[in-house]
């Protein structure tokens, strides 16, 4: 229902109604979407993207469409140019391992907890926000996407250096979360058993 009348709203703007269609087949296909602007959550003071490169495991997430299998992870590599190569591999219910490689640069050096992935050369990037970290054992991140000022698209990950992390921990940042005003009761638990397949 919300999604028709966003849908509605949005035929009267020259442009938009492809753009409506593909967020309210979005929306009811499960991602995070939400009607106002983003949240603006504070982020990880003092970034260090040194010690922050490296494997992470996905341990719980928002809903993400393009997230299909399990065991995901993501391995950050620093470039010599200053951006970083990020490899997000997931295993498949048939066995096969699928991944996808992007790059991720800090969009402000003031702000270096603040960063743009791009996955397409010449494709807008996407928000990735580090919200907390404490670069052995956990990391916190959020992406958001505004749309036209009505609405938007989120997603979070809660991410450890292992395929497991301890439920204080994972209480934390959902504590963070919830105080930053992104929605939890959404998040989904990541498979990360059986993950022998992967490299």
């Amino acid at each position: 229902m919300a999604a028709s009348w966003a849908a509605q709203v949005l035929t009267t703007r020259d442009g938009t109604v492809l753009l409506m269609l593909l967020l309210a087949a979005a929306a009811a296909d499960g991602q995070s979407f939400h009607f106002g602007t983003c949240p603006r959550p504070s982020v990880q003071k003092d970034f260090n993207i040194t010690e922050y490169m490296g494997t992470w495991y996905e341990i719980e997430k928002l809903p993400a469409l393009f997230e299909k299998g399990k065991c995901n992870q993501a391995t950050y590599t620093l470039l010599s140019d200053g951006t970083v190569s990020v490899r997000n591999a997931e295993l498949l219910s048939n066995g096969q391992v699928n991944s996808i490689e992007c790059v991720a640069k800090v969009k402000d050096p003031s702000e270096p907890a603040i960063l743009d992935v791009s996955f397409f050369k010449g494709a807008p990037g996407a928000p990735y926000w580090v919200l907390s970290t404490d670069y052995q054992s956990y990391s916190l991140v959020y992406s958001c996407s505004d749309y036209l000022g009505l609405f938007h698209i989120d997603f979070a990950w809660i991410l450890a250096r292992t395929r497991a992390l301890p439920a204080d921990i994972i209480n934390q940042q959902h504590d963070k979360l919830a105080a930053a005003g992104v929605s939890i009761n959404r998040l989904t638990v990541f498979n990360q058993t059986g993950c022998d397949n992967m490299a």
